[in-house]
């Protein structure tokens, strides 16, 4: 048999003993739970990535698709037109009145330079390129030339701030949201006023699309689908939108998103 003393000892050890068993299995079971958790977050991540990829992707396609809309639009409405025109003049030339043939020449040959000007414009508009050489604003400016030369919109382009070069996708994306928005307007707003606006400020960039259209009900659950993908590409960028609208009146479409403030050199 063992003295007290022993026994205490022995005891003592025991329970030593049990306490770093304890201690370890928490151990491991902290260690095992924070894995879990790590391995979940990875995993979230991954799928953040491929979600970012799959918006970056769609937002290029949908460009290059409303890009050739908009080609396709130009063409019949104005380039045909135009060329049209310019055979007709060509082809009624009165050969006994040398004034008149001087007059419908020039009128010709006019008409064939400023096709040739707008069939120069549609290169440059070919999917995002005017985006990824030159940069939003520059993008947004052709954006605003082309719907100004329809002759139905006064519009108008303000910059504040101080402009920056943002990554080429983030500035895509926006692009997309600006090119959604004017979609909208010449779709449904029966508008002729359309005001553009960016301000670079600190860190935050802000845009700003109003119109003097009819308006709409700017209820969420009535959201057709270019407003959802308005908000789902500013959930993408962690942009604030916020989307207010009078009915017979006007509208504004308005995205705040944060960036890294690296100026133009």
């Amino acid at each position: 048999m063992h003295d007290p003393s022993t026994q205490g000892i022995i005891i003592f050890i025991a329970g030593i003993t049990l306490l770093l068993l304890l201690l370890v299995s928490f151990i491991i079971t902290i260690v095992y739970k924070y894995q879990q958790k790590q391995n979940t977050y990875y995993k979230d991540i991954e799928t953040l990535k491929v979600s970012h990829q799959n918006s970056l992707l769609q937002s290029q396609l949908e460009i290059q698709e409303q890009t050739f809309q908009n080609i396709s639009r130009e063409i019949h409405d104005n380039i045909g037109q135009k060329l049209t025109l310019a055979k007709l003049h060509l082809n009624t030339l009165n050969y006994s009145d040398a004034n008149k043939i001087i007059v419908q020449v020039d009128d010709s040959i006019n008409m064939i330079s400023e096709v040739i000007n707008d069939l120069s414009d549609l290169s440059h508009s070919m999917s995002s390129e005017i985006i990824l050489n030159n940069g939003l604003i520059k993008a947004l400016e052709f954006e605003a030339a082309q719907l100004t030369k329809s002759g139905k919109y006064k519009i108008s382009l303000s910059t504040t701030g101080n402009p920056i070069f943002m990554d080429a996708n983030t500035e895509l994306v926006l692009f997309r949201i600006a090119q959604e928005s004017l979609n909208n307007i010449v779709k449904h707003a029966n508008a002729s006023k359309i005001d553009i606006r960016l301000n670079y400020d600190n860190t935050i960039l802000t845009l700003a699309i109003n119109d003097n259209g009819k308006g709409f009900c700017a209820d969420e659950h009535r959201f057709g689908t270019g407003l959802l993908n308005i908000k789902k590409r500013a959930n993408v960028l962690k942009g604030i939108l916020s989307i207010s609208s009078t009915p017979k009146i006007c509208t504004q479409i308005k995205i705040e998103m944060p960036y890294e403030n690296k100026p133009v050199l």
